[in-house]
Formats: C-alpha cells, structure tokens, sequence
C-alpha cells in the first residue's frame, strides 16, 4: 500500500547521499531542503504508525480471547508508554523502544512481558549482558508458559553462540524444543550451530504473546 510512497524517499534519498558531499550554493540548499522534508516526513509517519499502533492493542485486549498475558494479570498493557515501546519494537527501532519499556517499568516494576521485550530489545542491539540479565531473572518465573519459557531459552542460545559458546547454545536450544515443540526458532538455530552458517532467529513470536 505505502510502497510507492518509500520507493519515492529512498530515490529522493539516494540523490541526498550521492551529490550533498560535492554540492555547493542553491544545490546544496535543495538537497538540505529535501533532507528536511524526509525527516519530517519519516517522523510523521512514526507517529501515525504508533497511534495506529496504540488503536490496534486497544482491540486486541477487548477482542482477543485467553491471550498467553491476560489483562486482569498484565495491566501495563494498557499502558501508553507499554504500547509505544511494542510499536517502536515492531520498528525494529530497539533504543527508543527500551526507552519506553523503562518508562512502563517504572510503574510495574514486576512486569515478566517488560522484562521479556527489553532483554529482546537489548538483545537485537548485541548487548548481550544486559538481555542476559532481564532473562535470567525472568527464567523461573515461568514454568507454567512453555511458550514462554522455549522463548527465553533459545534467546540465552543465541546469547551463547555470540559469544562463543556454541557447546553451551546447543543446550539451550534443546531446553527450548523440549519446552516448546512448535517453537521454530530454536530449531533453526540449532541448525546454524551445526553448519556454522545462517542467522540466528530470536524474538520472531514475541508479538503473538499478546
């Protein structure tokens, strides 16, 4: 639907980065003319994306049925801060989404769903000690989500083979079959440890939590 509209950024983009370096006088002058343009145009449509984003969790709370985090038990759901940081992670644009689970956090300092999106979050951004933290604390706290838990177990793989430990990861992602069958991450993952070669896949299911 949008696609035309990002094809038109990207060209009007590409001529940005192409000719500002040797761009004098009124050329130079349009090109940070059309930068500023895109910027407000890239910020504008965050912005829709998110409100779009916050109507759409709305619905969901009040039509979904038995969702894996249910309200009465997750009431940082409704949360406007919770909701931006989901949009911001859907994004792929982690440090404003952690930003925004911190602020969620400061109200429900207990949540296991804000704990799970930030080690994700910081996970995606290689910072493995920090995702290593939030997913070990929440790690006990779920034995009666193996969903959940399968999750948490192929992300400390992946953790793992960042590292190095690849021995170490292999265990992990067999703790998540076992915990979880239908969870194909950890199966892809096991597959890269055996070849050595592939992209590691974590936090691909996180959104159907909810």
């Amino acid at each position: 639907m949008f696609q035309h509209v990002f094809d038109e950024m990207n060209n009007m983009l590409d001529e940005i980065v192409k000719h500002y370096p040797s761009a004098h006088g009124p050329k130079k002058q349009a090109l940070v003319h059309n930068w500023n343009m895109l910027k407000s145009m890239s910020e504008g449509i965050i912005d829709e994306w998110l409100h779009f984003e916050e109507k759409m969790a709305l619905f969901r709370e009040s039509a979904v049925a038995a969702p894996i985090f249910p309200l009465t038990e997750s009431p940082e759901l409704q949360l406007d801060s919770f909701i931006r940081g989901q949009g911001y992670y859907k994004l792929l644009m982690f440090r404003p989404a952690i930003n925004q689970f911190a602020t969620a956090a400061s109200v429900y300092p207990d949540s296991l769903l804000i704990r799970l999106y930030k080690a994700m979050a910081h996970l995606h951004l290689g910072e493995t000690e920090e995702a290593s933290g939030y997913l070990t604390s929440i790690l006990p706290l779920v034995d009666d989500k193996r969903f959940l838990q399968a999750m948490i177990y192929n992300a400390l793989g992946c953790i793992q083979v960042i590292n190095g430990r690849t021995e170490h990861a292999r265990d992990y992602f067999t703790l998540a079959i076992q915990s979880d069958p239908t969870l194909p991450d950890p199966l892809n993952n096991l597959e890269v440890c055996h070849k050595n070669r592939g992209q590691l896949q974590y936090g691909s299911q996180l959104i159907s939590l909810l």
